[in-house]
Order: structure tokens, then sequence, then C-alpha cells
């Protein structure tokens, strides 16, 4: 399974980005897919995930400011991003957590896609 994520780029404070994350290949059952991020110097934290059944997590920072979504039977998800802040910044990872038809799961993580907050 690969997942192609898009969507970084430069904004300014108060600003607005989406990223996009599209899985493909031989996937069994999506069960989960989120975003994660990391700072230079900080560890890569969760920044927001759902669940096949549409189950949202957000980390405090983010909450009323982003909102995940997927679709196409999970195979796709998406971060809406509204008033960006500077600490924001950070490259933004996918995950995925897919389980085949006996119970075994599987991880994949997407490439980085940078998103900086500057004036």
């Amino acid at each position: 399974v690969q997942l192609q994520a898009s969507g970084g780029g430069l904004v300014q404070p108060g600003g607005s980005l989406t990223l996009s994350c599209v899985a493909s290949g031989m996937i069994f059952n999506m069960n989960e897919m989120g975003w994660y991020r990391q700072a230079p110097g900080k560890e890569r934290e969760l920044v927001a995930s759902i669940t096949r059944r549409g189950v949202t997590k957000y980390v405090d920072s983010v909450k009323g400011r982003f909102t995940i979504s997927s679709h196409n039977y999970m195979k796709s998800v998406y971060l809406q991003m509204n008033s960006l802040k500077p600490e924001d910044t950070a490259v933004y990872y996918c995950k995925a957590e897919d389980v085949d038809y006996g119970g075994g799961y599987y991880y994949y993580w997407g490439q980085g896609t940078l998103v900086t907050v500057s004036s």
C-alpha cells in the first residue's frame, strides 16, 4: 500500500490549507487513517485521526481549527486546516491502519508534506 500526501505549502497566519492523502495498492480493510506532524527539534505527534466508523480524534491544540475527513471507503483522507498559526509549522505525515481478513494489522506512512505558517 502506498500513501501519497499533498497540499502543503507556505501560508500566512490565519490562513487555510487542505492536506490530502490517497491510498493505493492492495488494501484489505482500512480501519483508521490519521495525520501526524513533526516540527524541527520535536517529536512526531498525532494531529487528527478518523476511524472507518467516522470517529474522529484531535490533539487539543488544533480542536476547532482543523477538520479531518475521509472518502472513498477510507482510501483517502483530508485535513482542512483553518486559522493556521506559526506553531502549526511542521512536516505533516499521513498514516493508515489496514486490517486483513485474518485480523492482521498493517501500518503505512506517506511521505511528508511541509506546512509553513509565516508572514
